[in-house]
């Protein structure tokens, strides 16, 4: 384990999206200083950090700058190109570490990686062309959905197959791009654990929340999820054998489907998650902090949950609803800095605090 950072340390953040800013707000809490390393311009996580980078992931003299400014790395985002960790790695501690990033990046090796554990999938079967398919189609039945690999999020890079006559369209979607066929899961409702781990091992669950997507982004997030002590045990359970397994530090999100049968696991993400904002009103430490304290060596914080709280995103036009959710007495209102809303682009959420029994 790495000392401890001391106040006024800096952490260098890969990635400048809401998840970034989120993360600098949290570590100024701390007295830490946030330098953001990202290609697009006017990031949002800039607008709050103490310094920002703009280069691509491909720009050697950048990221070698960046990696002399900081004092530890860690990133909002998954899809990070290997070159530029190659670079960051022989200079600096990088949070969450790689193993958590390769298998995150791929589908087939999380779902493989998962299974190693002992853990519940939905079944798969890999795809590389149309004949694949039709084969996984066979063996696997319909419905199913066909997904890309790599780089997908929030829907993106997914065709549903409902029978045969989907089979084409769908393998045209990928793009060519290597793909993996999951069969349905019979599910009552998905809930998702964050979940971290320090330097030092040691580990922390919040509770978990139940989630609703709608077109394949998350809507809404509620805690406290509808399970049993069991279900809820197991939950935490399994989050903590991935985050021991990878020998992770920092904040992960795992997904989790309810069934009959027990849980079987969605995916997981290594980084702060969507579905963990309600965390910020409903704990004293929340997933930013606690992510920040895991990285900086710190230990971790009492993430017990204090109220009923119910998070929903705020994607494209309805963040025009900001004047009215702003006259609700128990509406906590996290805004991204967006200039612009476009469909499906998520502006902001509000965490709503909800009565024991509503």
């Amino acid at each position: 384990m790495n000392e401890p950072l001391a106040p006024g340390s800096t952490i260098g953040i890969l990635g400048g999206g809401q998840l970034g800013r989120m993360l600098s707000v949290a570590a100024a809490r701390l007295g830490f200083k946030c330098h953001i390393f990202e290609p697009g311009a006017e990031p949002p996580a800039g607008q709050v950090a103490d310094r920002v980078t703009t280069a691509s992931y491909d720009d050697i003299a950048a990221l070698k700058g960046f990696a002399a400014s900081v004092d530890v790395i860690t990133y909002e985002f998954e899809n990070i190109p290997t070159g530029a960790l190659d670079v960051l790695e022989a200079l600096r501690p990088v949070y969450p570490n790689r193993d958590a990033l390769q298998i995150s990046q791929d589908r087939l090796s999380e779902k493989e990686f998962l299974q190693g554990l002992g853990l519940k999938t939905a079944p798969f079967a890999v795809v590389d062309n149309l004949a694949d398919l039709e084969q996984a189609v066979a063996i696997i039945n319909t419905p199913a959905i066909l997904k890309t690999r790599r780089l997908g999020y929030d829907g993106k890079g997914q065709a549903r197959i409902n029978n045969s006559g989907d089979i084409e369209t769908a393998i045209t979607a990928m793009a060519g791009a290597p793909a993996l066929l999951e069969g349905f899961v019979d599910f009552s409702h998905e809930v998702s654990v964050i979940g971290a781990r320090s330097q030092d091992g040691q580990v922390a669950c919040f509770d978990p929340g139940e989630n609703i997507h709608v077109d394949g982004i998350l809507h809404t997030t509620r805690v406290p999820a509808r399970l049993s002590g069991a279900q809820r045990t197991n939950a935490v359970l399994i989050a903590a054998r991935i985050l021991n397994a990878l020998d992770y530090v920092g904040v992960i999100g795992v997904e989790l489907f309810v069934t009959g049968g027990g849980l079987i696991v969605n995916e997981f993400a290594p980084r702060v998650h969507n579905s963990g904002h309600w965390t910020q009103n409903g704990c004293a430490i929340d997933q930013f902090e606690q992510h920040i304290r895991a990285v900086a060596g710190w230990p971790l914080g009492d993430g017990s949950r204090h109220c009923d709280v119910e998070m929903e995103n705020l994607i494209g036009d309805s963040v025009r609803q900001i004047g009215e959710i702003a006259k609700e007495g128990r509406a906590a209102i996290h805004l991204y800095g967006k200039s612009q809303a476009r469909p499906g682009r998520k502006m902001g959420h509000v965490n709503r605090i909800i009565e024991p029994g509503s």
